[in-house]
């Protein structure tokens, strides 16, 4: 019984067809393009978002509030909140709370006359503690009580081009910017951060957007869970900061996944026309090679997968032609606006290995799709009638 044929020589039959290879593969390497583009994206911004925030830190907003925007919380609320178990505390035993505010503010993009939601943070020294990751890079952190901001990095660039000593109007006053801080990639990056107080003076608010408690330690979440189930009063929910932020990237995200691949579904069946038609070509230019190969032996099997192989080549090379393209996406940087906080997010692309192995394996399926026909025909030639073809 013969074995079947050697991978070199499929690969050699498909450099013997150089334009028609270049032509097909290239079309396919755009649909793998946009493919991968889509789950970078999706991830980048899963990423950008669930990697926001502390996982010792709990959120906690008013009962029913999607978002921190939506919900409002009292003083006496607060005040409940800081006598309940298993917060941690500061070097003079006092609870480790930081009463913030958040407020959706319209700045204007560098270079254009569009406008963008950005989220305003009042926050404490205690939230400044509370949240290591974001270090000051460029100038300084605000004073308490001064109309002084500072800029997350992803405001520092882009469309937005925030620089130390840039003046802001919003909430009836002027804000200098005195500083710039990175948070590491995390959403925080895309926010505006200032003394909670003068922020509530200037907006006119009497009442919290949410608090960030600090834990003791990481077992104490469900200490404190029951005791704010048994105070009915409060009417809050509470998540640990790391959950809160990543359920807000989950609308936008699946949003670009859905329309990405309903887009790439589309382009994907031009590119399985594409190989299909390049497979067929290449069984009718073959048809006496085929006849030769069936009298030598070789069973119909072997001439399906030898084709199929061919097609398969085809697609891995799109497919690594089109995830390297993709790989450069990964020095882009996107501002779009959260779906959830209608506030602007600035997020980078990340290529990761599962999404370099799901893309692989797309383009590879996509090139059997096209290749399974045409070797099934070239499997069914009969040995006669292919030998005496011209």
């Amino acid at each position: 019984m013969k074995k079947g044929l050697s991978l070199s020589y499929v690969a050699r039959n498909l450099v013997a067809r150089k334009l028609t290879t270049i032509l097909t593969a290239a079309g396919m390497a755009l649909v793998v393009f946009v493919f991968a583009t889509v789950l970078m994206m999706a991830e980048g911004l899963r990423h950008t978002l669930g990697g926001t925030g502390s996982y010792n830190n709990v959120v906690v907003i008013r009962q029913g509030s999607q978002t921190e925007v939506q919900s409002t919380l009292t003083r006496e609320q607060a005040r409940l909140i800081e006598t309940l178990p298993g917060l941690a505390t500061g070097a003079h035993g006092e609870p480790r709370i930081s009463r913030e505010m958040l407020v959706l503010v319209n700045l204007p993009r560098k270079n254009s006359t569009s406008l963008a939601n950005v989220i305003v943070r009042g926050t404490t020294p205690t939230g400044l503690e509370m949240r290591p990751q974001a270090r000051i890079v460029q100038g300084r952190a605000f004073r308490a009580g001064s109309s002084e901001i500072v800029v997350g990095s992803g405001m520092a660039r882009g469309s937005f081009g925030l620089r130390v000593g840039d003046r802001i109007a919003f909430g009836l006053r002027q804000w200098n910017v005195v500083g710039v801080f990175d948070a590491g990639g995390s959403g925080f990056d895309s926010e505006i951060w200032g003394d909670g107080e003068q922020l509530m003076q200037a907006f006119r608010r009497q009442a919290y957007s949410s608090l960030i408690v600090g834990l003791r330690d990481s077992g104490s979440f469900e200490a404190l869970a029951e005791a704010v189930a048994r105070q009915p009063q409060l009417k809050v929910d509470i998540k640990r900061e790391t959950q809160f932020y990543a359920d807000q990237s989950e609308n936008l995200a699946n949003f670009i996944g859905v329309l990405g691949k309903t887009i790439t579904i589309v382009f994907s069946i031009g590119a399985i026309i594409g190989a299909m038609i390049t497979m067929y070509a290449s069984v009718a230019n073959r048809t006496r090679e085929i006849g030769t190969l069936r009298a030598l032996g070789f069973r119909r099997g072997n001439i399906v997968w030898a084709f199929l192989q061919e097609a398969m080549l085809l697609g891995l090379a799109a497919g690594l032609s089109g995830l390297v393209a993709a790989a450069f996406m990964q020095l882009v940087e996107i501002s779009t606006t959260n779906l959830q906080t209608f506030s602007e997010v600035v997020f980078s692309l990340i290529l990761t290995p599962q999404i370099a192995l799901d893309v692989l394996l797309f383009s590879v399926f996509m090139g059997v799709l096209g290749g399974a026909l045409p070797a099934f025909r070239a499997s069914r030639l009969e040995i006669v009638d292919a030998l005496r073809s011209v």
